[in-house]
């Protein structure tokens, strides 16, 4: 594994669920940007793990990371304010997030991964796979929506509202205690979530059309992201199709029974089997 420019050397350690990795700080954007890696090198391309808002490595991958991490490198890292990683004086918005990942791979010399993120990860899988084709092989975008269309008008308003006394006793709240270099800042994070890309009108279906990258997108049945979105999105990848006659599509769709966008992750096996057996699947040639 490269390692490029100035931050803490990474180290092999116990991460936060008890798993071996080598773990470090990667110094972009005038952060310190908390990191893991996991599995394997040289067992293909690279799978990026990107978590959802007030989440974080732990919290949102704990769970599916051994199953990902058979058989593949698996890089995960901590957002802006969340986790290991510290605040800035910065908005939180998809676009810096982005560009706080792309800084992380060029940092390890990694030229392409494989992308899954959920929620607010998944908003900025949805930006590489976009904006840095080169970048992204395959994209999983979970519990997300490419434009505001999509959202369950609920979601939006709970998250504006949000303050810690509300999050009091959660594993959000307790993680981000114990983990972030500053822990007097729970606040100011939920300020900056609820204003994340406030304004912001979302990609186009143009946009979702001219994705170069096969795109597994995933979504709760009772998510905040509605179904109908999720299918939509569906088709403009070239899914939505009878594939006994045309073939299956490289892009698709899951849809996880029971499952909530807070508890996206807790039908492991699923996840593990939806994610992995999209991965694993032989991309066709261009």
């Amino acid at each position: 594994m490269a390692h490029s420019g100035s931050g803490e050397t990474a180290v092999t350690e116990r991460s936060g669920q008890g798993r071996e990795a080598e773990t470090g700080y990667a110094p972009v954007n005038g952060l310190q940007m908390y990191y893991e890696i996991h599995g394997v090198a040289g067992t293909g391309t690279p799978l990026m793990l990107l978590h959802g808002g007030l989440f974080n490595i732990d919290l949102q991958f704990g769970e599916v990371l051994p199953g990902l991490a058979q058989g593949r490198q698996v890089i995960a890292a901590d957002f802006q304010a969340h986790g290991r990683t510290g605040d800035i004086d910065r908005p939180l918005a998809t676009a810096d997030l982005a560009s706080d990942v792309v800084g992380l791979l060029q940092h390890l010399g990694i030229a392409k991964v494989d992308v899954f993120g959920f929620s607010v990860g998944g908003a900025v899988a949805l930006y590489l796979a976009i904006k840095h084709p080169d970048l992204v092989r395959k994209a999983i975008v979970s519990s997300v929506a490419f434009n505001p269309d999509g959202d369950r008008p609920e979601n939006t308003e709970a998250v504006g509202e949000m303050t810690v006394d509300m999050i009091a006793g959660t594993p959000m709240e307790q993680d981000y205690l114990a983990k972030s270099p500053n822990p007097d800042k729970l606040q100011d994070l939920l300020n900056k979530l609820g204003t994340y890309d406030q304004g912001s009108s979302g990609w186009s279906e143009d946009d979702i059309r001219a994705i170069a990258a096969p795109t597994l997108i995933t979504v709760g049945d009772c998510d905040a992201v509605k179904l109908q979105h999720a299918v939509r999105f569906l088709q403009l990848r070239g899914g939505d199709v009878n594939g006994d006659f045309v073939g299956v599509p490289t892009s698709q769709l899951a849809v996880f029974p029971g499952s909530t966008h807070f508890f996206g992750m807790a039908r492991t096996t699923m996840v593990l089997d939806a994610v992995t057996g999209f991965l694993d699947a032989p991309q066709a040639s261009s």
